[in-house]
């Protein structure tokens, strides 16, 4: 017998990204890398914003908002995943996996438009750069991060709001290595066509609006570079475009590919692989494109070691 807005359910098993003995040790290694890659790089990008007054420009803020972003939401998921690797089972409690669900939702869809916004950012900057303290205004950019945070909350909200209505009687395996909605939902044993349609609509409106806007915008903003006459010039604003278009196709191709595409198509794994790059390779990338390859704040880091340095030569 079904039961009413509950659950028999108290904990659940995360499967995991792989059941191979042989392959447990090298992915852990391989994960907990990349986890330290994604807290160092974008901790490192947030501080380095933070204390240097040449950075506080709407640009840098976007991207420390980016960077907080990616330190949360690698951490809501990844410190279960790499337990996955060395436990023989890995429990959830059924309160631990909606809060899960939630605060993954939260920041994954909260990123999507921040990366929307920094397209936009761009756009201004190189098609209208006359306007552009007046366009990205302080109160623009925090209304705009503002609604970025809204969108991530309400989607997070309807997906989590969704999933505590199902029951769950007897299963709870989750064949994943983390609380995604697709996963759980397989293990409902009530009707989950609700949930699904939930899914497919505000899915289909965090993935279609913000890269349609991303589209439009380096549709214009290409449209510019091409009438810019220094090669020079040219090449460094394609190089910028190309870092940003990288991090959009992965993050917004994988998501689609998990969350758009008919349920019974693929299958679990080939989910849990295409989650990947939206999940760890994104969030390891980001300061890597952002801060590596851009020449403000290479110089602003060299400055910041500099002054560390000989402020402790002076001192010793």
């Amino acid at each position: 017998m079904a039961l009413e807005n509950g659950s028999s359910v108290t904990e659940f098993i995360l499967a995991g990204l792989t059941d191979q003995p042989e392959l447990q040790l090298p992915l852990f290694v391989l994960f907990m890398g990349t986890y330290v890659i994604t807290i160092v790089g974008n901790l490192g990008l947030i501080i380095l914003i933070w204390v240097n007054s040449q950075l506080h420009t709407p640009m840098y803020y976007f991207l420390f908002n980016l960077s907080f972003i990616d330190l949360c939401y690698s951490s809501v998921f990844t410190p279960k995943m790499l337990m996955n690797f060395v436990l023989t089972k890995n429990i959830i409690t059924y309160a631990g996996c909606m809060t899960q669900l939630f605060f993954f939702c939260f920041f994954v869809v909260s990123e999507n438009y921040v990366l929307t916004i920094m397209a936009y950012d761009r756009y201004v900057a190189i098609c209208n750069p006359l306007l552009y303290n007046l366009t990205m205004s302080n109160q623009v950019c925090s209304w705009l991060l503002g609604g970025a945070y809204v969108m991530g909350f309400a989607s997070a909200m309807a997906h989590t709001g969704c999933m505590l209505r199902l029951s769950f009687c007897d299963a709870n395996i989750i064949n994943h290595y983390m609380c995604d909605i697709l996963p759980v939902l397989q293990l409902s044993c009530t009707s989950t066509y609700v949930n699904e349609m939930v899914v497919f609509i505000v899915v289909g409106i965090d993935i279609i609006v913000p890269s349609v806007t991303i589209l439009t915008s380096y549709a214009f903003i290409l449209s510019s570079i091409l009438k810019i006459s220094s090669t020079e010039g040219r090449s460094k604003a394609f190089s910028t475009c190309s870092s940003h278009i990288i991090v959009v196709t992965i993050f917004f191709g994988s998501a689609s590919f998990m969350y758009l595409k008919p349920s019974s198509s693929g299958s679990g794994d080939q989910g849990k692989f295409s989650s990947v790059f939206y999940t760890n390779v994104v969030p390891m990338l980001n300061p890597i494109i952002y801060s590596l390859r851009n020449k403000d704040v290479k110089i602003v880091l060299r400055k910041t070691l500099k002054g560390r340095i000989f402020s402790r030569t002076g001192f010793s």
